[in-house]
């Protein structure tokens, strides 16, 4: 269940980062299209010599005022874009393990599956051999009972011939005495 949460977090993460990233790519485009040098009409440069200097040269320093605080910030939105492919590629390397494992899990699953599968034969196997040795015992019960009863009377019947042969002999003994 962790491990699930934890896989939806990332999911939730890796799509606000990609929309950001999407967000930052327009912006940058946005700035790149905006950032066309207009020069004005007025400042177009004229090859003529004024003062010892032309207009022409000073439109270069125009420029690269102009120009440095722009390429600062396409320079700022290049190194944001690439710290956020870096990020959105360590969430798709995380989310491509992720899913190996739970491939790998899927797969322990279906062979767990087979196991218990397999396994069933074999338990319903020891199920009956343990009905068929209850009922076993519970017929070798009864037959004890009834061969001690036998038992019982056999030796009831044996004292019981004894003691008619015993009184026998006695009456023998004593009509053979008189």
């Amino acid at each position: 269940a962790d491990k699930r949460v934890a896989d939806m977090k990332l999911a939730k993460d890796f799509a606000a980062t990609m929309e950001e990233f999407r967000k930052l790519q327009n912006l940058a485009i946005q700035r790149e299209m905006a950032y066309k040098p207009v020069v004005p009409q007025g400042a177009q440069p004229s090859y003529t010599m004024n003062d010892g200097r032309s207009d022409f040269d000073k439109m270069p320093e125009q420029r690269a005022l102009l120009a440095e605080p722009n390429r600062l910030e396409v320079l700022q939105l290049d190194n944001e874009i690439v710290f956020n492919e870096a990020i959105i590629e360590e969430r798709d390397q995380a989310i491509q393990d992720i899913q190996q494992q739970i491939g790998e899990v899927h797969e322990a699953f279906k062979d767990l599956a087979t196991l218990v599968h397999s396994q069933g034969g074999i338990i319903e196997e020891v199920d009956s051999n343990i009905e068929n040795s209850a009922a076993a015992t519970s017929e070798a019960k009864k037959e004890i009972g009834k061969a001690s009863k036998t038992q019982k009377s056999n030796s009831s019947l044996l004292c019981l011939l004894m003691v008619i042969f015993g009184v026998v002999l006695l009456i023998v003994i004593i009509v053979l005495a008189s």
